[in-house]
């Protein structure tokens, strides 16, 4: 049966979001939420308990340690909700390779810019299409989960910036250059896919553009 609703949500402030040099001495999965992400968190849950009611929920979760800690938070809202809650490796960030320099990151960040943030591959890293890939199978999994017999009336996964957009690329069919136009969430952003009379999925949350001009009706595909 498929779900009311996809909910995805990006975690909430990490260390990493506000102190960049975090990333020579921690690894990325390792970063932690700031008390201003347990926040964003928190208020995270509450939103979706307003949408989804006493509805039921299927949770998907990037294992990192900001994605678990913000579902932490969500959760306080939503416990009575949760029919099952299954940690995800294939919706993890983008892997950005091995500790290294603050500088050598920025410039990394500036040729993945230059060149295209889905088609470079970060160095002993990821492409966004190697990201793109790994969504895909999981996406697999979602639908293989979709029929089965009572499955809970909402999904809700909780993972990062571009994994996020390469979700919704692969489930919107966008082209490259639209997935590139189009901004990550805020942190502990909720986007929305909701299934229409045809049993497709509309895109009801508005995302922010890198250029309004390109695909300004990307909300609507």
């Amino acid at each position: 049966m498929k779900p009311k609703r996809i909910i995805l949500v990006r975690h909430g402030e990490s260390e990493g979001n506000v102190d960049c040099q975090r990333y020579e001495e921690t690894p990325d999965y390792a970063l932690n939420l700031t008390a201003r992400g347990i926040e964003q968190a928190q208020k995270a849950g509450r939103e979706i308990k307003k949408i989804i009611g006493s509805e039921t929920i299927s949770v998907y979760i990037s294992p990192f340690f900001r994605t678990r800690q913000t579902f932490a938070e969500i959760i306080k809202s939503v416990q009575e909700n949760i029919a099952r809650e299954i940690e995800d490796p294939r919706i993890r960030e983008q892997e950005w390779g091995h500790l290294r320099p603050i500088d050598e990151n920025q410039d990394i960040k500036k040729e993945r810019d230059e060149y295209s943030t889905f088609y470079f591959r970060i160095p002993d890293g990821e492409s966004g299409a190697d990201v793109f890939d790994r969504v895909s199978t999981f996406m697999e999994t979602l639908h293989r989960d979709f029929r089965k017999e009572n499955f809970p009336d909402n999904v809700l996964i909780v993972t990062h910036g571009m994994t996020l957009r390469l979700f919704l690329m692969r489930w919107l069919h966008w082209r490259v250059e639209e997935f590139e136009n189009v901004r990550n969430p805020k942190n502990c952003q909720i986007v929305i896919l909701e299934k229409e009379e045809n049993g497709k999925y509309k895109l009801i949350t508005k995302l922010r553009m890198r250029d309004p001009q390109i695909l300004s009706n990307i909300a609507l595909s």
